[in-house]
């Protein structure tokens, strides 16, 4: 589901930079392990976790997709002095991923999941573009964040089939993510990282 006005500015605002740069350091701090060769963002925005990405993680490779080409088009513009380094842009549903089955070391999701109508399939297309052993950072919402009382009348999101904390941490279970690290507010997000297991 695309964002609405708000959300695209909130997305390309100073708060939401601080808050990735927050949610960064936290993986920087919990890595281990994790391969940087193929790096693939899922819902990259307007490309400011791109570079954070590459700031912090200095890929070999990122891959950059968003649904809506807008932004898209502004996360290419952010990596256009190649802060990103050797980086491809794509306007694609997480739903359907298009790239090759197990071809990404890393996955990065910052809050994209809770826009995505099916989102258990998008964490089955997660799943299938990781390597074995391959890692996935993410930052995810609860209902409880964004279908609030002021959310509701702000933002847009998918109504129906939504997770919480269980619905999510199954879901990992049924892909074959295995939770390593996790930091969560039972009622509004959590941030984590997965392991694909062999």
């Amino acid at each position: 589901m695309k964002l609405n006005w708000a959300e695209r500015w909130f997305v390309i605002s100073p708060i939401r930079r601080l808050l990735q740069h927050f949610v960064i350091q936290w993986f920087r701090g919990q890595r281990a392990g994790a391969s940087f060769d193929r790096v693939l963002e899922i819902g990259c925005g307007g490309g400011a976790g791109a570079r954070m990405i590459s700031e912090n993680f200095m890929p070999e490779r990122l891959y950059l997709m968003d649904l809506d080409s807008q932004m898209v088009s502004r996360a290419a513009s952010q990596c256009a002095d190649t802060a990103c380094g050797e980086a491809y842009f794509c306007a694609a549903d997480a739903a359907m991923i298009p790239i090759k089955n197990g071809s990404m070391d890393t996955v990065f999701g910052f809050g994209f999941l809770h826009h995505v109508p099916s989102w258990k399939t998008s964490m089955t297309e997660i799943a299938r573009v990781l390597k074995p052993g391959g890692i996935y950072f993410f930052e995810e919402y609860y209902p409880g964040a964004y279908q609030n009382w002021i959310t509701r009348r702000i933002l847009v999101h998918p109504e129906n089939d939504r997770f919480n904390s269980m619905d999510l941490k199954e879901a990992f279970s049924e892909v074959g993510l295995k939770l390593q690290q996790t930091f969560e507010l039972k009622r509004f997000g959590i941030i984590g990282i997965a392991v694909k297991m062999m």
